[in-house]
């Protein structure tokens, strides 16, 4: 043991005499041995004062050197080196498994809106506008991260389990909510979809996330990679429910089941979710230093701009089917399904090998070909076509998602602060996810699809350009380097 640490033992141990001596009796010699001993000289003790000691604020008392002393422990033991991830194992993969259920019932849920945004535009709410519907959707998306700032906090400060019921108790109220009425009007579904599950979602994504992210190093990329299949998954059955029971038993009795479908996901994930680090109680709810690293903020702004267009494609994938194509709506909803699906493999098999050369080179190639693809969209004019298209921006559109966590991770000195550093990204994405899809409708309203199109490819492309740059502060233009 170090000699700082010597020191440190020493007088916390006097602390402790100290007061089980006061419980006991005042013994008036305690305190003149504290005395002697802070009075000595730090060479006579054995070792040399440090530069961040000898900025402490000298007290000549015995007291005062205690709690300088007794807290500059405390602080050791803050920044102290965490405990490593077991990176495997039965519990450790217990998270990634009730991770899963998180997501499926939060993103999985938000990413089958298009089937929703067809099914108001077509029948429910005929006479509002596309873009005006598409807000409900957003709203729910950007509740969904924006107050991940927060949460992602309250899981680093060890109020996990809180939060979770939180959030749970939010998004299953919006999901029976929807079921008050048989023909529900615009503002009922903007209050119980958008808002209540969105901010359900918002308050459970972001800390189960960062909580998995803790549990693994090595083998990071594959855990979260298999935690955001969950999206797919959702995305896929959501979407078979809302085509195959609105038919038969109405909206109504369709929102109830939903909402027992996420209600035992929901269960499950709660029984099984551990939190493993140590809570950091003190601290900034926002880690505004962060913003002042370039690799950080290039990061944040490519995902704000990836976010504006993949929502876009997302909530209007089946309506451009529908409208441009004049394909029916069972067979449009086929398209919500096929973009969800088609990524579960490139959710896998990309985390995997962004454990070998990192999930910043990763994400950056997945942005490439993700703009290269939205690029393409203008140039499909059938419906063979548009499946083809749907299914390989799927693989795309997974591979670039399933990354994003771990990306943070990587760029993150502390383990301890990913938790707010993610929900910090996902707030400034937050608000491409909010304005995206209404600009991008607005944009299609005014100049056509094919500007609309234009439009996600160009914000695409600037998002893969902040990569390379968040790659350039990172590793510079060495391409070996794993980063």
């Amino acid at each position: 043991m170090s000699a700082p640490s010597e020191k440190q033992v020493d007088l916390t141990g006097s602390s402790v005499s100290t007061t089980m001596s006061d419980d006991k009796h005042d013994s008036p010699d305690q305190g003149e041995i504290l005395r002697q001993k802070s009075a000595q000289p730090d060479a006579a003790r054995g070792r040399s004062t440090s530069p961040a000691e000898e900025e402490e604020v000298e007290d000549d008392t015995a007291l005062g050197r205690l709690a300088t002393a007794t807290s500059t422990l405390a602080r050791g033991r803050s920044n102290s080196v965490l405990p490593p991830p077991p990176d495997g194992g039965l519990q450790a993969w217990t998270q990634v498994a009730a991770g899963w259920l998180v997501l499926f019932s939060t993103w999985g849920w938000l990413n089958s809106f298009g089937a929703f945004q067809s099914y108001y535009t077509t029948t429910l709410l005929p006479d509002v506008s596309p873009s005006a519907i598409s807000w409900i959707g957003s709203l729910q998306a950007c509740l969904t991260t924006c107050i991940g700032a927060f949460t992602g906090r309250l899981l680093d400060a060890g109020f996990f389990r809180a939060t979770f019921a939180t959030g749970v108790a939010f998004q299953l109220t919006g999901l029976f909510a929807m079921s008050a009425a048989a023909a529900p009007k615009y503002w009922h579904l903007m209050v119980t979809q958008g808002l209540l599950t969105g901010l359900g979602g918002g308050i459970l994504f972001t800390p189960s996330i960062a909580l998995v992210a803790t549990w693994f190093s090595s083998r990071r990329g594959l855990a979260i990679g298999l935690v955001t299949t969950g999206n797919s998954a959702g995305g896929i059955i959501y979407p078979v429910i809302v085509r195959e029971l609105i038919p038969r038993i109405g909206f109504q009795w369709t929102a109830r089941v939903l909402g027992f479908v996420n209600l035992t996901c929901f269960s499950i994930a709660f029984a099984l979710l551990r939190s493993r680090l140590p809570p950091r109680r003190s601290g900034p709810i926002l880690e505004l230093a962060a913003f002042k690293e370039g690799v950080y903020v290039s990061y944040v702004f490519a995902l704000f701009l990836f976010t504006w267009a993949n929502y876009y494609v997302f909530y209007y994938i089946a309506s451009f089917g529908i409208q441009q194509l004049g394909m029916p709506y069972a067979k449009a909803a086929l398209l919500v399904m096929i973009i969800n699906g088609a990524g579960i493999p490139a959710r896998i098999v990309v985390p995997l090998l962004s454990d070998r050369v990192g999930p910043l080179n990763m994400i950056t190639l997945s942005m490439i070909c993700l703009a290269v693809i939205i690029a393409c969209w203008a140039a499909v004019s059938s419906i063979s076509g548009l499946f083809a298209f749907t299914a390989v921006l799927g693989v795309a559109s997974g591979a670039f998602q399933s990354l994003m966590p771990t990306t943070v991770a990587s760029i993150t000195k502390r383990l301890d602060t990913v938790g707010t550093r993610l929900g910090m990204a996902f707030s400034v994405a937050s608000f491409a996810s909010l304005t995206g899809p209404p600009i991008g409708g607005a944009i299609q309203a005014t100049g056509g699809i094919t500007a609309a199109q234009v439009w996600a490819a160009l914000s695409a492309v600037a998002a893969a350009g902040l990569l390379l740059t968040s790659r350039w502060f990172r590793a510079g233009w060495v391409w070996r380097v794993a980063c």
